[in-house]
């Protein structure tokens, strides 16, 4: 008997110790739990910080309007204050279904939110012409491919074509006069798919369009 109360113990010690090395027998979902890093819990606050990036993560259904879903969002400094500040682009979530690029191009709204001394967000700005629609890329597909932002500047970036490829990218500068966002350069390049080395830049800039507020910019406009 006592021969089998010391040989049950030793199993039992044994299988804790598998236990906590994660050998099997030990809860998987506890152990990846406890392995993945997650990010700091949003306090709803947007401290003051040097590098005018948010803090943690918002809680961004609060900031999509009704009858949209987040297509991407990016954080930085935007208006060159000591606050973090978000670029988000919506879109519907039929689009494909709904977006036609010749009759009805299915737009999605860019808006800016800006990061206030009290901790709160405010919307500054809403765009709904600067993100090319879903089936404008041609035989690319979709052509967004994401958001740059540097120190008051903010890019979309996008990549289309088929034989002939091309980027285009949208950037504005925030203006400390205008308070507001300027056009500051809108264009790409292009090149042949049999052919990469060789491309043709097409990039204008002020000097070409003149002073642009991101509330009139409209990239399906004809040029």
């Amino acid at each position: 008997m006592r021969l089998l109360t010391v040989s049950l113990l030793v199993v039992l010690l044994c299988s804790g110790c598998q236990d906590q090395n994660g050998i099997p027998g030990h809860n998987a979902e506890k152990a990846a739990a406890e392995k993945k890093k997650l990010p700091a819990k949003y306090s709803g606050k947007t401290p003051a910080n040097p590098s005018g990036v948010i803090l943690g993560s918002p809680p961004l259904n609060e900031f999509i309007p009704e009858g949209y879903v987040l297509l991407d969002t990016a954080t930085g400094d935007l208006n060159r204050d000591p606050y973090g500040d978000m670029v988000m682009i919506v879109k519907k979530s039929n689009e494909k279904e709904t977006s036609d690029v010749v009759d009805h191009p299915e737009k999605r709204p860019l808006l800016l939110y800006l990061g206030q001394q009290d901790g709160t967000y405010k919307l500054a700005a809403r765009n709904d012409n600067v993100v090319l629609c879903i089936d404008c890329g041609g035989m690319m597909g979709d052509p967004y491919t994401g958001i740059a932002i540097t120190k008051g500047y903010f890019s979309i970036e996008h990549y289309g074509g088929s034989a002939w490829r091309w980027t285009r990218i949208v950037t504005f500068k925030y203006s400390t006069a205008d308070l507001d966002w300027l056009l500051h350069k809108d264009g790409g390049e292009s090149f042949h798919a049999v052919e990469p080395e060789k491309i043709y830049p097409d990039i204008k800039t002020e000097k070409d369009f003149g002073k642009v507020v991101f509330g009139r910019f409209d990239i399906y406009a004809d040029e």
